[in-house]
């Protein structure tokens, strides 16, 4: 049996301590402004100390954002596979999207923040292959939706798509992990909104 306690353990757990830091300071700072030696300092080590791990600062973007979205489409794909109705499965693609937030908090942010310009370079071209996936997932989701009476039959499915995208997403701005706001609870009152409306109906006299 490997021994999970040596030395390559020792340095993945280092390689993620790092990557977490430095996940922060592209989110906080933006990746242009982040610097390899801003990110070696705040871990206490030398500019040269960080390319036993990393080959660049370009590398250390390319893990954190893989990992994020290739966590958040692994999930949508299993909740797509469920054969769930269509009202369900749209509120789990909405839950899962803003689970991400407590996980990935700052790679969501990076990623909101950096994507359009990120993509143009070859590195970075999965970034388009996952953003015609996320379209094409959430779109056939609506459609069926109309086609079978979950949704309204009037519902302009691209301005439905365009308008669950940018407001799910732009909560990253102001959502902090571990506060009094939830995931769970953001997700409930986002759907409540979205799905049932703000207004209640008027009782029958």
């Amino acid at each position: 049996m490997a021994d999970v306690t040596g030395p390559d353990a020792s340095k993945s757990a280092r390689r993620a301590e790092l990557l977490a830091l430095a996940a922060d300071l592209f989110a906080e700072r933006g990746l242009r402004a982040t610097t390899v030696r801003d990110i070696a300092d705040a871990a206490g080590i030398l500019s040269g100390s960080l390319y036993h791990h990393f080959d660049s600062k370009e590398s250390m973007v390319d893990e954190i954002l893989h990992t994020f979205l290739d966590d958040l489409f692994g999930r949508y794909r299993e909740i797509v596979a469920a054969g769930l109705s269509s009202r369900d499965t749209l509120e789990a693609l909405v839950t899962a999207s803003y689970e991400s937030f407590d996980r990935f908090h700052a790679a969501v942010a990076i990623y909101q923040a950096e994507a359009k310009r990120l993509r143009a370079a070859e590195r970075f071209a999965y970034i388009d292959e996952y953003n015609h996936e996320f379209r094409d997932l959430w779109h056939r989701v609506l459609t069926n939706g109309v086609r079978d009476g979950s949704f309204r039959p009037e519902l302009d499915v691209e301005l439905a798509f365009r308008f669950l995208r940018d407001t799910v997403w732009v909560a990253v701005r102001w959502y902090q992990p571990g506060g009094q706001i939830t995931v769970q609870n953001l997700a409930k009152q986002y759907l409540t909104i979205v799905l049932d409306g703000l207004t209640v109906a008027e009782h029958p006299l």
